[in-house]
């Protein structure tokens, strides 16, 4: 079964109304120039109202290791989710005290040999690389990820799909590629960092449909 993780989240409204939904896991961006940034206090007034079994997941960019880990402990983070260009050692720095996620940008010419540098991630997240347009930007974009290197690296590794999704490719791509999960923001927004109800719903309901067709295939 394919998971779900809405990322973004700066209202306590929208959180709510996703773990209703079904959501796997809550993303909350502490990356300051993302439109859908929130500040841990502003996060811990949503974090300390959601029930239990919905994972809240921390996203970081670039942060030092020991202040990814200070802030998961003080949030009680369930993971935390590296979507820069951290190294290597800081994935492991991370994974030896609180499960990571580790973002890699997938294009073209992405290298499935990176997956192997980074093996203390508990699963990897696959989202659009940066065009000449949005150079500096760490997800959120709107545009599709590599589907095919998703593909191939879903054989092998948990693999978060991210990158585009909307109601209207989800069902295609979690039937094409049986991705561990999936993970949206902007293609289920009114707003940046504002949900969209309708959205939500129809998006969870794709997915649904997908878990439904793998079960009987």
């Amino acid at each position: 079964m394919t998971r779900i993780k809405i990322c973004g989240i700066t209202r306590l409204d929208d959180a709510l109304l996703a773990c209703d939904l079904g959501a796997s896991a809550l993303g909350f961006n502490f990356y300051e120039k993302s439109p859908r940034a929130i500040s841990p206090a502003s996060a811990w007034d949503v974090l300390r109202r959601l029930p239990l079994f919905v994972s809240p997941v921390g996203v970081f960019v670039n942060w030092d290791s020991s202040a990814v880990l200070a802030l998961a402990k003080s949030l009680r983070l369930a993971a935390v989710q590296l979507h820069g260009d951290e190294s290597p050692a800081a994935v492991a720095a991370c994974a030896r005290q609180i499960p990571v996620i580790k973002a890699f940008r997938v294009g073209a010419d992405f290298r499935l040999s990176r997956l192997a540098a980074c093996k203390s991630a508990s699963a990897f997240l696959f989202d659009a690389a940066p065009s000449s347009m949005q150079p500096a930007q760490f997800g959120g974009t709107g545009q599709t990820t590599n589907w095919n290197a998703a593909r191939e690296a879903a054989q092998s590794y948990k693999i978060i799909l991210a990158g585009g999704l909307t109601s209207e490719n989800v069902y295609d791509a979690i039937l094409a590629l049986r991705p561990y999960a999936v993970d949206v923001a902007s293609g289920v927004e009114s707003s940046p960092g504002i949900k969209d109800p309708g959205k939500l719903r129809s998006f969870f309901s794709e997915v649904s449909r997908a878990n439904r067709a793998l079960s009987s295939s």
